[in-house]
């Protein structure tokens, strides 16, 4: 099978179990851990929300002056992972590559299909940052909508999507007694590509 091929059916996979999660009532599909890691490997995770996805990679949007943002900046790898616990006996969706900025225009687009109010939180919040009190941040939330009021809401020039490109898609599915499942598909820069069973 050819590299294309195995890339098609490993988006095929996800797709197939990212509709069997919705199906299944989980509470959010796109929700996924994104594991990161500064220069000198130390590591963070937190969960943020998948917002597209094809055969370039799988998107995300933050702050590039946040902690994710400036550890993807200086490390550009990251670490995905879906956990539908509702679908089959239990699936997890494993993505590991590269880490680039999508294209403006891509990040106007989905800022501009945002609510309002989402806009007006992408120029209030300085991300990671330390807030004085709730209040500080309403207060800024009020001259924001006083000072776009009537107009629409630009994207904050360092608000934008990170798109993670897989070198690693694995499907775990699970089963009793710990004998999992799971198929490893891998792709490198040089065009090698694989796909195989792992131990559970």
């Amino acid at each position: 099978m050819s590299c294309a091929d195995l890339q098609a059916e490993a988006l095929a996979t996800f797709d197939a179990l990212f509709a069997e999660a919705l199906a299944a009532g989980e509470p959010d599909p796109t929700a996924m851990t994104v594991a990161t890691a500064t220069r000198e490997a130390v590591p963070s995770a937190r969960t943020v929300l998948l917002k597209a996805h094809d055969a370039r990679g799988f998107v995300f949007y933050t702050h590039l002056d946040g902690r994710k943002g400036r550890e993807l900046q200086g490390n550009p790898q990251a670490a995905l992972l879906f956990h539908w616990p509702r679908v089959r006996n239990g699936v997890q969706v494993r993505i590991e590559g590269p880490v680039e900025i999508v294209e403006e225009a891509e990040a106007d687009a989905y800022f501009a299909s945002r609510p309002r109010v989402s806009q007006l939180g992408a120029w209030a919040s300085k991300q990671s940052e330390t807030l004085e009190s709730r209040e500080a941040f309403e207060l800024g939330m009020a001259a924001l909508e006083a000072e776009f009021a009537g107009r629409e809401v630009p994207r904050p020039p360092r608000w934008t999507g990170l798109r993670v490109r897989p070198d690693r898609i694995e499907f775990w599915y699970g089963a009793q007694f710990r004998l999992h499942e799971r198929w490893l598909y891998e792709f490198d820069l040089t065009g090698h590509c694989s796909k195989r069973m792992l131990y559970p």
